[in-house]
């Protein structure tokens, strides 16, 4: 039987995963394991998760190794058919998660697929971090359905159709474990930010494809991970 885990990084987040890790094992189906890794934390994360969320597996990194690295190391100490990488501010909505898994079991070159990311803060907006997709420019600037450069747009079922993209959002997005492996995971030299898009890119490099399922909806805080205002 196929295996999923949803893999939540966590760096000094312990506000965000009280508040959003009820809503994500709520609206998950209990074979779904729910995994933080927390990437050397010194909030009193684990302490918290290991006194609330007994349930949730805990995966402790030694330090904190950005979010490229974070996931490379929780990933392969990790088993799974299919990892969903999840923010700790994400909130899904009621059948999030099936919508995801079929479009992965329908064709084994889909390596990456993301459901529609909309704003916790504008719930009628698209989130700036994915919304539904994104594509790049001929100058290298990323853009998203839903969002070009500061423009963000409301969501009025203008992009509710599934399809092929050129990158989704690492905020929220299901991999193919094999795959991601295969094609080298998230290239450290990124740290943070950037990271998804040049996974995606790689991953059609290989033949693969990457693609949008907005049945599939969450809301995303943003900044949750590392604020704007960070160097």
């Amino acid at each position: 039987m196929e295996k999923t885990q949803i893999v939540i990084l966590n760096w000094n987040g312990k506000e965000h995963l009280a508040h959003y890790l009820p809503r994500v094992m709520a609206t998950t189906p209990t074979e779904v394991e729910i995994v933080v890794a927390d990437n050397g934390s010194t909030d009193g994360s684990v302490e918290m998760l290991e006194e609330r969320f007994p349930q949730v597996t805990l995966l402790r990194l030694d330090d904190n190794y950005g979010f490229t690295g974070g996931y490379n190391r929780a990933l392969a100490a990790l088993s799974a058919d299919y990892f969903v990488l999840m923010n700790s501010d994400i909130e899904p909505t009621e059948g999030w998660f099936e919508p995801l898994l079929e479009q992965m079991k329908r064709d084994e070159r889909l390596v990456a697929v993301s459901p529609k990311i909309l704003s916790d803060v504008e719930r009628g907006r698209f989130e700036y971090a994915g919304a539904a997709g994104g594509f790049i420019d001929m100058f290298g600037y990323p853009f998203c359905r839903g969002r070009i450069l500061a423009e963000v747009e409301k969501d009025c079922g203008q992009y509710d159709d599934a399809c092929d993209v050129f990158w989704v959002s690492g905020a929220c997005m299901m991999v193919r474990a094999d795959k991601f492996a295969e094609t080298g995971g998230f290239d450290e030299k990124f740290f943070a930010h950037m990271e998804e898009i040049d996974f995606c890119w790689r991953a059609q490099l290989y033949g693969y494809r990457v693609a949008v399922e907005p049945r599939s909806k969450v809301f995303h805080l943003g900044g949750g991970t590392l604020p704007n205002n960070s160097p």
